[in-house]
């Protein structure tokens, strides 16, 4: 890919996320005044069943209904999440300032890129910004809660929820790859390495089952092999770190180190954004996303620049 070609990439991804950074405003305008009505919504669907096809008595069905409706809370998983999620209760409302300052950061990070990398080149930037745009498709999650306000087919929940979980995978992927590239890997090769990385997410995307009847409290839907997939993002996230050290021998530049730790911060401050429901969240991802942007775009452009 020429330079050319990836500035205009690079307008492309700044169009995109300002078209999701509107919808995420928009909808916001939508969900946030009800707020209440979703919560109920959200954990007492299948409570509402049980009490219409419940007992003669009244009473009972209502017994059923609460314990029903505390079995469906499901929080999410994580360590971020087991170290505040037991200090701090679940809130919408930061799951949902969660999600604006997830897509709000895409766009100031492609734009960071853009204005750094516009007349230098580095060809792990390019994997590095599909890293940052993929951020802005954590907009989709709230299709959950637009789901019970207008009432559209779960069909079309699933949809979008594969759609999400071929983004995060393609976007781990090419960080991944970015770390490759460092390392030594052929700059020829950048189409060959996308589409391995496009086949690699679609076969991912479509083995993984996916429950639209299930969702935790941060407005991830419930899918199979879990642990599993958690294993491969943390393998994913220790091989690039390493990639990027081993960069700093291949090249003789002690700034890969940051580049390095750039790539640590954003991929905690990742985490924390996708599987956190509480207002923790908020505030320890986004100035761990920012850091370590901040790490990789300084450093890398510094690296390049006199090379």
């Amino acid at each position: 890919m020429t330079l050319s070609e990836r500035n205009i990439f690079f307008k492309a991804g700044i169009v995109f996320c300002s078209i999701c950074t509107l919808f995420v405003l928009a909808a916001s305008f939508i969900t946030i005044p009800q707020i209440d009505q979703l919560i109920g919504t959200l954990y007492g669907q299948e409570m509402k069943h049980v009490l219409y096809q419940g007992t003669d008595h009244v009473f009972l069905g209502l017994e059923t209904l609460e314990a029903k409706e505390e079995e469906n809370i499901r929080r999410p998983s994580g360590f971020f999440q087991f170290l505040t999620g037991g200090l701090l209760k679940n809130s919408y409302i930061a799951v949902h300032i969660n999600l604006v300052l997830t897509v709000i950061f895409s766009l100031v990070g492609i734009i960071l890129i853009h204005s750094f990398f516009e007349r230098t080149s580095a060809p792990e930037i390019l994997y590095i910004a599909i890293f940052t745009i993929a951020f802005a498709f954590e907009a989709i999650r709230l299709v959950l809660p637009l789901h019970f306000i207008f009432n559209f087919p779960s069909f079309y929940v699933r949809i979008v929820f594969r759609l999400l979980l071929f983004i995060r995978y393609f976007s781990l992927f090419s960080l991944f790859a970015a770390g490759l590239c460092a390392a030594g890997m052929e700059v020829q090769k950048t189409r060959i390495v996308i589409f391995i990385i496009i086949i690699a997410s679609f076969i991912i995307t479509m083995g993984v089952p996916i429950d639209v009847l299930n969702w935790d409290t941060s407005l991830n839907m419930v899918n199979g092999y879990a642990s599993m997939f958690k294993m491969i993002e943390l393998l994913a996230f220790i091989t690039t770190v390493i990639s990027f050290l081993i960069a700093k021998k291949v090249r003789g530049s002690a700034e890969y180190n940051y580049v390095a730790l750039g790539v640590l911060l954003a991929s905690a401050g990742r985490t924390i954004f996708i599987g956190t429901d509480n207002w923790a969240g908020p505030v320890f991802g986004i100035l761990l996303l920012s850091a370590g942007t901040w790490f990789l775009c300084s450093k890398l452009h510094k690296i390049h620049l006199w090379l």
